[in-house]
């Protein structure tokens, strides 16, 4: 088994991100899930309709699942206006799986996600191996790099240590500048 890393170059994960969005509102969600998020892929593939929508059908501000309750999982703006316009583009109902199979009712399997995930990094010429890991050490990376606790990390990506989240993403005293703008 390949040992995969965070990706760290943000023009990079601009350049997937536009493959995917041209490519498949479902795999370009999965994308900015994973990467925004931290949560594990099973969990990802485990979303349904109503995980992500109150009951009107309006997307929530933070995902209702019990393992990513302290703290909650917030989906941004992008995240939002993303999965609307994906639910929009196709007939759910509340219990549906969110990434579905294009050919059952069924949640795309992980393999499905793996190779979505490397399409993209292939088209982006991401040559280090790439697989679902590489989303939450993403996002895990970034979010250090821009000033989030650690501990608040190692929460989210359920560490037992602030060194094991730290060796997970990648980082170490050295390697990544932590930015702390508080712009009084």
């Amino acid at each position: 088994m390949k040992t995969v890393s965070a990706i760290k170059s943000k023009k990079k994960i601009i350049i997937m991100k536009k493959f995917l969005e041209n490519h498949s509102t479902r795999d370009y969600c999965l994308f900015l899930l994973g990467i925004n998020t931290g949560i594990k892929l099973q969990e990802l593939l485990s979303l349904r309709v109503h995980d992500v929508c109150d009951k009107d059908g309006e997307i929530t501000d933070f995902l209702s699942i019990p393992l990513y309750c302290n703290p909650p999982v917030y989906l941004n703006a992008s995240i939002r206006r993303s999965l609307k316009k994906y639910l929009n583009e196709n007939s759910f109902i509340d219990t549906d799986y969110l990434f579905r199979s294009r050919k059952t009712s069924n949640p795309i399997t992980r393999q499905q996600a793996y190779r979505i995930i490397n399409a993209a990094a292939k088209n982006a010429g991401i040559d280090e191996p790439v697989g679902m890991t590489t989303l939450r050490k993403t996002f895990g990376y970034h979010a250090y790099s821009q000033g989030v606790a650690i501990s608040l990390i190692q929460k989210r990506l359920q560490h037992a240590s602030p060194s094991e989240t730290k060796h997970f993403i990648g980082v170490d005293q050295e390697t990544v500048p932590v930015k702390i703008n508080i712009n009084l």
